[in-house]
């Protein structure tokens, strides 16, 4: 019996690369769809179907409402093109799903510089549309401020965590920094209502690095003093501010918001029944969630709701042994961006907070804002990706971070 002689390679020759680590792309899908979040990619496209059924339902009040004498639109022309939307949006979705929790984070870092520097030609190179300039034309029309929200959060949740390598780093100041500069040139646009999104992302990213109440009073009074600054000098949102205190009148967008919203009872008055809808202005976008109740039901807004919740409570238990920083920063901040921008919508079509302009993610209508919403789900499907074999050695940094360990 003879042993296999190993091989030797010559002067000047390489031994030959081994075959058992080289993987074919259908061993690398397989190993994607075993690391991936199936539950939270299934919540995700359970509220998209819920959009493209949606935006049928409203499709013919804005045809009708932008339909010119010069050209008529057909009912279904905004559902038609958010089909083609959701499917780019998809593309971009697992395109970056598909990429290691390190090259999202790179990624993440260049598109927030891209954006950034976007985001400062907007009030010099931007138009406007509806009184506001935050579209910029680069042979396609993009709103920079939407792609600038995913990178945002990945770039504060890289910041924040250095201070894991050097306690003595000021990661808080530094991301407050940033912070102030994003603020101020989405207020120049005027754009109060991603404002009020990214401060928030902020203070929860901030919150969840383990800031000390000192700091976070602080924080918190630096948020407060901010605020009462923008309703003194900037004068629509302190107009919106009043009409909403003082209850506004019946033809005021989120009055008619509401009242469209409780037109059609616990189950709705059915597909393309709708009446209200027709009289509601940004019915494809801004106030779906006000049709969705009309034509669907209360029971459907409320499904609705659940879904954002699940997305939210299932990204933070998966990340709630987390031992990675970054992945509990970056993961936490992308699922409360995409949970407050749907409160925020939510909210403003329940007549609970003034009108803010904003739409609801994976829901209604969009051009540029449906594919920056799934290349945000993406990254955050790539980033909560983990390997269901490997076991947690030790506690998490939220344990770390808080105390936790010590109770136990």
């Amino acid at each position: 019996m003879s042993a296999t002689q190993p091989y030797i390679p010559r002067a000047g020759e390489r031994a030959p690369r081994p075959d058992r680590f080289r993987t074919s792309r259908r061993a690398e899908l397989k190993i994607w769809w075993r690391e991936i979040d199936r539950v939270l990619l299934f919540l995700i496209l359970a509220l998209m179907a819920i959009g493209a059924a949606a935006v049928a339902a409203a499709s013919p009040a804005s045809a009708s409402r932008l339909s010119t004498s010069d050209q008529q639109l057909p009912d279904l022309y905004f559902y038609w093109a958010h089909l083609r939307w959701q499917l780019l949006g998809l593309a971009a979705m697992f395109g970056a799903a598909m990429l290691s929790r390190e090259n999202a984070r790179r990624a993440g870092i260049v598109l927030f510089a891209g954006m950034f520097a976007m985001l400062v030609l907007v009030p010099i190179a931007g138009y406007e549309v509806n009184g506001a300039r935050r579209w910029i034309d680069l042979g396609v029309s993009f709103q920079p401020s939407e792609f600038l929200k995913p990178a945002f959060v990945i770039t504060l949740a890289w910041i924040i965590a250095w201070r894991a390598r050097d306690p003595n780093i000021p990661v808080v100041a530094i991301a407050t920094a940033i912070m102030g500069a994003v603020g101020v040139l989405l207020m120049m646009q005027p754009n109060l209502g991603d404002t009020v999104l990214f401060a928030g992302v902020w203070f929860a990213l901030v919150v969840l690095s383990g800031v000390s109440t000192r700091r976070l009073g602080a924080v918190i009074g630096g948020g407060l003093v901010a605020g009462v600054l923008v309703y003194l000098f900037y004068e629509n949102g302190r107009n919106r501010i009043n009409d909403f205190l003082g209850g506004g009148t019946a033809f005021d967008q989120v009055d008619l918001a509401q009242r469209t919203l409780l037109a059609g009872g616990w189950t709705g008055s059915g597909l393309w029944l709708g009446i209200r809808k027709m009289s509601l202005p940004e019915a494809h976008t801004d106030y779906i969630f006000s049709v969705i109740g009309e034509e669907f039901g209360l029971l459907v807004c409320a499904v609705i709701v659940l879904l954002y919740l699940a997305i939210v409570v299932r990204v933070l238990v998966r990340l709630a042994d987390e031992e990675d920083l970054f992945t509990l920063l970056a993961g936490a901040g992308l699922a409360v961006l995409i949970g407050g921008q749907a409160f925020i919508n939510i909210l403003v079509n329940l007549q609970l907070a003034p009108s803010k302009g904003m739409t609801l993610p994976l829901v209604s209508y969009g051009g540029s804002s449906t594919i920056a919403v799934c290349l945000t789900v993406g990254l955050l499907l790539a980033i909560t990706r983990r390997n269901p074999f490997l076991k947690r050695g030790r506690p998490g940094v939220w344990q770390r971070l808080f105390g936790r360990e010590s109770r136990q």
